[in-house]
């Protein structure tokens, strides 16, 4: 499942008239390049929701087979949040043993066969996800020996003293299907911020380090970043 609901307020004028995950680079959207990755990696069937301006996504990308993927859409009157999203397809995403939920304002080359492998390797997981490094995060995520994540503690309040390590999440997600349990119907609810607290408890959350080019773009910045960095052949279609 791809994440594309979202308002895209920080990013200014820049999605005034287009969601986030549309904004091009060198001319092709955003989210093209996470479907077109997905389907050189034999992921096919693919779930996207929306809500801001939803017919410029189903416009562009129809039912997939440009693309060689199967997509379908999930339609939120008021966004969802996360999780919430994926709850309301889980009559979908609840066929599958495990599945990939990824942020649709992300681009990323991260081989998810890896993450998948990885994640079917631990013992009892409900999640694995992608971490990657960042010394001035104020978000909290640590490891032990066994990629099991002792700690997870999303965009706190105040700064965190004893934090040992600079792990932060990636927005790039395996589950499996028994997270649908975790997940309250028809609420707004966040994985970060209302589910992997739990996980974490209850010793079934894998953090995976990020493996090669990953860029949010959150921001009129780190659109700008993104763009500098296709032209020097950082990432490709």
């Amino acid at each position: 499942m791809i994440l594309c609901a979202g308002f895209g307020t920080r990013m200014q004028d820049f999605t005034r008239d287009l969601p986030k995950p549309m904004l091009p680079i060198a001319g092709r959207p955003i989210l093209e390049y996470t479907v077109s990755h997905l389907a050189r990696l034999g992921i096919t069937d693919i779930v996207i929701n929306l809500h801001y301006l939803p017919e410029k996504i189903t416009a562009y990308f129809g039912d997939g087979l440009a693309w060689g993927v199967n997509i379908s859409y999930s339609r939120e009157d008021k966004p969802l949040g996360t999780a919430g999203a994926v709850k309301k397809v889980e009559g979908i995403l609840g066929e599958f043993e495990d599945f990939l939920v990824l942020y649709g304002d992300i681009v990323c080359c991260q081989n998810y066969n890896k993450l998948y492998e990885f994640h079917k390797s631990k013992s009892r997981p409900v999640a694995s996800i992608i971490l990657h490094e960042r010394n001035k995060s104020n978000s909290v995520v640590e490891m032990n020996g066994e990629n099991k994540i002792v700690r997870f503690i999303e965009r706190p309040e105040r700064e965190i003293a004893d934090k040992k390590q600079n792990w932060v999440n990636s927005g790039l997600y395996c589950f499996n299907k028994s997270i649908l349990d975790y997940i309250p119907r028809d609420e707004f609810c966040d994985f970060p911020k209302d589910i992997f607290s739990t996980l974490v408890f209850e010793e079934k959350l894998y953090g995976y380090p990020l493996e090669g080019y990953r860029c949010a773009i959150d921001s009129p910045d780190r659109y700008e970043k993104a763009q500098t960095d296709f032209s020097k052949g950082l990432f490709t279609t």
